[in-house]
Formats: C-alpha cells, sequence, structure tokens
C-alpha cells in the first residue's frame, strides 16, 4: 500500500461507518479526514428516493451558493452584438459567434460552462455530441440559454451551481473548500439541501432524501443524518 493508500485508510478510520452524524458533528469531522497538503474541495452526495427513469421524477435546478464554490469557473458565452458586449462586460472569460462552435469542433474545451443567447442556439447546436456528453450544452431549463447574459455571467462567477439526478437517483454537487471553514460550509450544504427539497417531484411518495454524505475530494464519505441539516432549513 502506497503512502497515499495508508493515509486515506487513517481518515477512513476516524469515522464511524455505520454512525448517522449531525451535519454540526460531519463538519467537525470533516477536515480530519483531508490527509493531502492542498486545499481540497468539498463534495455532497444525496440519495434521493425517485426513479429517474420515469420522466416526472427527474430532479434538476440550479442554487447559487451563499459563499460560492471557491473554484474559479472559466464562461464562454455565445453571443452577437450588444449581447456580446454585455457578457464581456459581465466579466465572461470567452465570448463569440460561429467561430467559436469551430474551435469547439476542433477539440478546444478550455472551459467550465457555457451560456447562449436563444438566437445562437442554431448554431450552437452543432456541438450536441461535444458538449452534450461532458454536461456543457446550453440549456434553457438551468437558465443558459437566455437573453440576460451578463445576469447568467455574474451567477456563475458568484457561485450557481447545477444539479442532476444520475441514473440512480443520486446527486453528487461541489460544496466550497476545505478551507471555508465550518460555517460557511453548513450555509452551502443547507442552501443546496433546500433546493433540492423545492425541487422535488410532485409524483415522488415516500422519503424524498434517503441519505446524505459529505467528503472531501479525495477522502472517505462521512453519513449525515437528512433531518439534522433539514431542521437548520
Amino acid at each position: 500500500m502506497g503512502q497515499l493508500g495508508k493515509k486515506y485508510r487513517e481518515a477512513k478510520d476516524k469515522i464511524d461507518r455505520p454512525k448517522r452524524y449531525t451535519l454540526e458533528e460531519a463538519l467537525q469531522l470533516l477536515p480530519e479526514t483531508s490527509y493531502v497538503r492542498f486545499d481540497e474541495g468539498i463534495d455532497v452526495a444525496i440519495r434521493l428516493g425517485v426513479d429517474p427513469k420515469k420522466p416526472d421524477q427527474m430532479v434538476r435546478g440550479t442554487v447559487i451558493l451563499p459563499h460560492g464554490t471557491g473554484k474559479k469557473v472559466k464562461v464562454l458565452v455565445f453571443a452577437q452584438g450588444e449581447k456580446e458586449k454585455e457578457a464581456r462586460e459581465a466579466g465572461t472569460d470567452f465570448v463569440g459567434g460561429e467561430e467559436l462552435v469551430e474551435k469547439i469542433l476542433q477539440g478546444w474545451l478550455d472551459f467550465d460552462k457555457a451560456i447562449a443567447t436563444p438566437d445562437m442556439m442554431k448554431v450552437v447546436s452543432k456541438l450536441g455530441k461535444v458538449l452534450g456528453p461532458r454536461g456543457l450544452m446550453p440549456n434553457p431549463k438551468v437558465g443558459t440559454v437566455t437573453f440576460e447574459v451578463g445576469k447568467a455571467v455574474q451567477d456563475i462567477k458568484s457561485g450557481k451551481v447545477e444539479f442532476k439526478a444520475d441514473k440512480a437517483g443520486n446527486l453528487h454537487v461541489s460544496v466550497g473548500k476545505v478551507s471555508f471553514g465550518q460555517e460557511k460550509l453548513r450555509e452551502n450544504i443547507v442552501t443546496l439541501l433546500d433546493s433540492v427539497i423545492k425541487a422535488k417531484p410532485a409524483s415522488s411518495k415516500g422519503t424524498y432524501v434517503k441519505g446524505l454524505a459529505i467528503s472531501t475530494t479525495m477522502g472517505p464519505g462521512i453519513k449525515v443524518d437528512p433531518l439534522s441539516a433539514r431542521n437548520l432549513l
């Protein structure tokens, strides 16, 4: 076993595996499970009582985390004319039209989020097979196909994140960094949970939030009692 493997096992040993911690307890324990020298990200996994195979039980949405994610997000905007100017003034990293589409088709993907004005989607649709599998395709459901490009850029830069249930009904969202400390992480997690609960499909029956876990990017997961987090809403 390598040095990192040994450290992972030591971190894992600090967690009572069957226990469901309160959110406060988990956040206190979290720094002790970080064993690398860089400022790790913090990830939240939520297990939902939905069947995503049914169209009316898909859980998807966005939320602006009050303290952001701690990551620098590179934003690309497909726009022309006044909307191109608006995107630049809002601080986008890249903006353009067909020339950007061609660049992406040739293999360039140096951005984290893409926004498009509705009139550009005919051109952008050429990128479906490239951006779709990577979760980068602009989508009106999450506010990335819009004429309000300035606001969309600012929202993403200030901590707007997307969430979407996978085929097993699980959500995985990055909510900050170890250096944020307990209070900021708690506020981000509670804000995320609130948005996920508001996105509950009307057809979902029984327990909606079945499981919750937090972890550092490379560390073991810590199970959290969902009720302890919901009580903070």
